[in-house]
């Protein structure tokens, strides 16, 4: 939502095929990235530096939420290492714009976005044929922080680049100026933090094609994949961020979804819907 200074994100609610249990660098000396979290990139940091067989585990089964005494693995929540696109809390840094657009027609193809967020186009480097499409980030600059809504691209900005919302960019620079240093990192979308991933399907869906966009996800989500006849299938993500094949079928599907940080969540029994304003709910949502 529209936030100026952002304050602590307040704990958020347990889903129980993704919960993850919050552990502090304090209590378990398995902090590899030395960043004060246990998350998903210290397990691949913890490989790079070569951890044992053994250690690989323990911090595995503390970022997996994993009970090792009863060897009790939670199958709905894994992790794909191959996915990791950066450490969490990785400030960036480039130029600041603004500009009118967003809301609507943005290239993410998230409308109707709610005007109850600030929104931003990003460089065409970092968007990367829509991965980082619906990204949340902190925005910071000379005047203050934001958190925005990434809906739109900016292709000719350069790496680190982000084109603010008009109304936006004097709540972190004095207008005047136009172009402005900013720094931004990417954070938990807000809205995510009770409520599970939404899907919506492209106009034009039907059992023999289908475009279906995921939603409300806590980060940015770099793989989509269905299962059919006990086989995960990628399906191929445009740069407007809809996911498209020809071979889903009717119906109802099971979901595989990745984020940028390798987390990864199964969700079940999502039905197929020809309606193009509709929004059908997930049950599972990513670990914070």
């Amino acid at each position: 939502m529209k936030k100026l200074i952002v304050s602590a994100a307040a704990a958020a609610v347990i889903f129980a095929a993704s919960a993850v249990p919050a552990f502090s660098a304090e209590k378990i000396p398995m902090d590899y990235c030395s960043d004060g979290r246990i998350d998903a990139f210290d397990i691949a940091a913890a490989r790079k530096a070569g951890a044992s067989a053994e250690e690989l585990k323990v911090v595995s089964d503390f970022v997996l939420g994993r009970n090792s005494a009863a060897d009790d693995y939670d199958t709905e929540y894994t992790l794909d290492e191959s996915c990791i696109l950066e450490p969490k809390g990785t400030v960036h840094t480039g130029e600041g714009t603004f500009y009118g657009g967003g809301y609507e027609g943005g290239h993410a193809m998230l409308d109707p976005v709610s005007r109850d967020y600030w929104i931003v186009a990003m460089n065409h480097s970092d968007y990367n044929s829509a991965q980082l499409a619906g990204a949340y980030l902190e925005v910071t600059g000379e005047l203050g922080t934001i958190n925005m809504l990434v809906t739109d691209e900016l292709p000719e900005g350069k790496k680190g680049d982000l084109d603010l919302y008009t109304d936006a960019f004097p709540l972190i620079a004095p207008v005047e100026k136009g172009r402005v240093p900013v720094s931004w990192k990417i954070v938990p979308l807000d809205s995510a933090g009770n409520a599970p991933v939404c899907y919506k399907y492209k106009e034009g869906t039907t059992q023999f094609w289908c475009g279906v966009q995921v939603r409300n996800h806590r980060y940015p989500i770099t793989r989509l994949e269905y299962l059919k006849d006990g086989v995960w299938t990628e399906i191929e993500r445009r740069p407007y961020n809809y996911f498209e094949s020809r071979e889903m079928g009717s119906g109802p599907f099971t979901f595989r979804i990745t984020d940028i940080y390798g987390q990864v969540v199964i969700d079940r029994d999502i039905p197929l819907s020809t309606d193009d304003t509709e929004i059908i709910q997930g049950h599972v949502q990513f670990p914070e």
